[in-house]
């Protein structure tokens, strides 16, 4: 791909110092799957100190030589800050994250000897197009590898973060993991101990955001992580199920998952997906094709707000995904719930949430092994949930109220008030460029000298204009849901 010329330019302001300069890790990575780089790196035998006189608009404050740079007008936000790092060695990692002594190298192995992947220990020449690849990142690249370089063993000594960085970049990318850093992953597993659950965190998050995350939760409790990252979840592995399913928890929950990430639906509802039954092997009661497992949407609403509390999600996202497990079950069928039990559950939920709730329901069933999942009765929940969250067509649509018509004509409570009301709206109707506060309460002088006669007839066509409005639109949300 081309390379934009902020980088051409950076590369050759440190060549023209007679320093050394490559596009390094991710970007070369990204770049060989014809990829737009999300961020840009450079490494370079330049010590941070040259490289800010060289770049007086830099910043450098950290312990690792990094000096960010911020080319000016770029319509790439890859590109808003680019990162110069010098060649650098770093040695003991006494809390299995960060180096306790980095040293500036003067050769460009050395920096890449030090890097996690093959397929991130990659260096662009960008006057050549030449990559230079000491670890077979490319070979790896080909046979669709994640493998450590070196010993995969110390590099997970050096950073445990790793470990969740292997499983990601296998999530992401669709590679496997090779059979000696998969070893290693299950030999220093008890190693994410030491990493902040922030970190965890966001790792977990971009493996469950992936297209294929299911794949990657099991592997995940193959190789022992699952029970140091959410064991809650890894709680439901053999757990059978009553007649309603055919999969154990464990699978039901990664195929409900699975569902959603082949839906390209949002992080909200796959992690809902996934956790929408964890409460399930607390509350079973009894086994075989008659076990129950009542009240287990509840029990589970308490494990999912403790699990995300613990791995530090926001409280918008844990109240979102808690309030999803806690109502995914919801009862529907039609001509049996009525709209008020429908309202109640808007509520409890909020309009903005229902259509998540819907599709979590959707997640449920397929993962329960059923064939379809929107049955009827789904499609007319969701046309009675897009029916009751809508403003009806009625005289409330108008930005004037009784008060402000009491006010304007100074008349006391009545029903030539009421009568006042739906004359405006009746206007409106045929004139929606009406509904102006200041518009209406002008008009609604002009209508206080009609007679009450005068004054019915008008609010009597609104409310029969009104009423024809009102069930046509209905019709059109019946047909978009295909119900009758």
């Amino acid at each position: 791909m081309e390379i934009p010329k902020e980088i051409l330019s950076i590369i050759n302001t440190l060549e023209k110092a007679d320093f050394e300069a490559f596009v390094v890790g991710g970007s070369v990575r990204d770049i060989l799957m014809g990829r737009k780089p999300k961020d840009w790196d450079i490494a370079t035998d330049a010590p941070p100190e040259e490289i800010v006189k060289l770049f007086p608009d830099s910043m450098y404050e950290n312990k690792f030589g990094t000096v960010s740079i911020f080319p000016k007008n770029v319509s790439d936000p890859a590109l808003e800050m680019v990162e110069v790092t010098p060649y650098r060695v770093e040695s003991n990692y006494s809390d299995k994250r960060h180096p306790d002594k980095v040293e500036f190298g003067k050769s460009l192995e050395e920096d890449l000897s030090r890097r996690d992947f093959t397929i991130n220990a990659l260096a662009l020449n960008v006057k050549t197009d030449e990559v230079v690849d000491l670890f077979q990142g490319k070979k790896d690249f080909k046979d669709g590898l994640i493998r450590a370089v070196g010993d995969p063993e110390e590099r997970f000594e050096e950073d445990a973060l790793r470990i969740m960085r292997a499983l990601r970049l296998s999530a992401e990318l669709g590679y496997a993991i090779e059979p000696k850093t998969k070893e290693a992953i299950t030999n220093k597993v008890k190693l994410l101990r030491f990493v902040s659950k922030e970190r965890i965190r966001d790792e977990f998050s971009k493996i469950i955001a992936s297209f294929e995350p299911h794949y990657i939760l099991d592997l995940m409790r193959e190789l022992g992580i699952m029970s140091l990252v959410l064991p809650e979840l890894e709680e439901g592995f053999g757990v059978g199920q009553n007649k309603h399913h055919v999969y154990t928890v464990w699978e039901h929950n990664l195929f409900a998952l699975k569902y959603a990430a082949e839906q390209h639906w949002s992080l909200e509802v796959r992690m809902a997906a996934l956790l929408h039954d964890i409460g399930k092997p607390r509350s079973k009661r009894g086994e075989g094709h008659d076990s129950t497992f009542y009240g287990h949407e509840i029990v589970g609403a308490k494990m999912t707000h403790t699990i995300l509390t613990r791995l530090k999600y926001s409280k918008a996202f844990i109240d979102k995904i808690t309030k999803l497990v806690r109502y995914h079950l919801f009862y529907y069928n039609v001509d049996e719930v009525g709209e008020a039990s429908v309202r109640r559950l808007i509520r409890k939920v909020g309009p903005e949430d229902m259509e998540d709730l819907i599709r979590v329901r959707f997640c449920d069933r397929i993962g329960s092994g059923v064939p379809k999942a929107e049955p009827y009765k789904l499609r007319h929940f969701r046309f009675v949930i897009e029916k009751l969250s809508r403003d009806p067509i009625s005289v409330k649509m108008l930005k004037i109220t009784g008060e402000d018509v009491m006010k304007a004509t100074e008349l006391k409570p009545g029903p030539r008030v009421g009568m006042l009301l739906n004359a405006l709206f009746e206007e409106v109707l045929d004139d929606p460029k009406k509904n102006k506060k200041a518009t209406l309460t002008r008009r609604v002088k002009e209508l206080a000298e009609l007679k009450d006669s005068e004054l019915k007839k008008m609010a009597d066509e609104a409310k029969n204009k009104s009423a024809g409005l009102e069930e046509e639109e209905v019709k059109k949300i019946k047909g978009k849901h295909k119900v009758k």
